[in-house]
């Protein structure tokens, strides 16, 4: 191959290489992506993640009080088989990845012979409450920034009233559960104040007999009111006059006009 051929198929290569890079220079010109005003975009909050499946807010989450008393034992056993993997929940067992977790209940925090705790849980400080467990195990990391617990947490509220009510009873003497605001209507025992009964007052059909004066009432028997005078009854009597023979009313009118005509004649002969 000559040298005219070599020049031939380089100036090709080099002109692929100029018309590729003038048309990325020219469709950079035409398809300019807008600059941003403030770079990246902010991320939903939680709340706003949680309904952003059906457009309505996420429910309101009953204290832990409430929902430890509709708690299942049997139910947060079996929720705890995951957490088996790195705790031991017998009583006197060994500490694996985490600490035991028998009689955790009300003990104070990072208190366990063997482990090595975190510096966020050292500073908590305190005991681990029935609010503490709660919080933790829906949000460790939120929680303790920095604990070296790997779980991400639990969101469901049922499985954590569960969970704390299974680990209430591992202990010699389970400490006892908080008082809840609805488990008094549950069982029949109302925590409002009872409200006083209106006082019943006896009232009497028969009316008592008033004096017959208002002397009665004062010493002596000595009225300071004149005695009113009695009304006196006054007797009615209806007479009937009696009715004709013939108990007919029109027959007067006819005896008198007889008694008018035989005047009339005596007075002509008179005359």
């Amino acid at each position: 191959m000559d040298t005219f051929e070599l020049n031939k198929i380089a100036g090709a290569f080099l002109g692929t290489l100029l018309f590729a890079m003038w048309l990325n220079v020219i469709s950079s010109a035409i398809f300019t992506p807008a600059k941003l005003v403030k770079p990246g975009y902010p991320l939903p909050a939680a709340q706003e993640t949680a309904s952003a499946g059906n457009g309505a807010p996420a429910p309101a989450i009953a204290p832990i009080e409430d929902r430890l008393a509709k708690a299942d034992v049997k139910k947060g056993e079996l929720d705890t088989k995951p957490c088996q993997a790195c705790h031991n929940f017998d009583k006197g067992g060994v500490t694996k990845i985490g600490p035991p977790l028998y009689d955790v209940v009300d003990r104070p925090k990072a208190t366990v012979n063997g482990f090595s705790y975190s510096d966020a849980i050292k500073s908590k400080g305190g005991k681990w409450t029935y609010a503490d467990l709660d919080q933790f195990l829906a949000d460790p990391k939120g929680y303790a920034p920095g604990t070296k617990m790997t779980f991400a947490g639990e969101a469901d509220p049922i499985k954590r009233a569960d969970i704390i009510d299974y680990l209430h009873i591992l202990s010699d003497s389970p400490e006892p559960l908080p008082a809840s605001g609805t488990a008094g209507s549950e069982h029949g025992t109302s925590t409002e104040p009872t409200l006083p009964h209106p006082m019943e007052h006896a009232v009497s059909d028969i009316p008592e007999p008033l004096p017959a004066s208002r002397s009665a009432a004062l010493p002596g028997g000595a009225s300071t009111e004149p005695a009113l005078p009695q009304p006196k009854e006054r007797a009615v009597s209806v007479r009937a006059e009696p009715l004709p023979a013939n108990g007919s009313a029109g027959a007067s009118p006819p005896r008198k006009h007889r008694a008018h005509s035989s005047t009339k004649k005596a007075d002509n002969r008179r005359n």
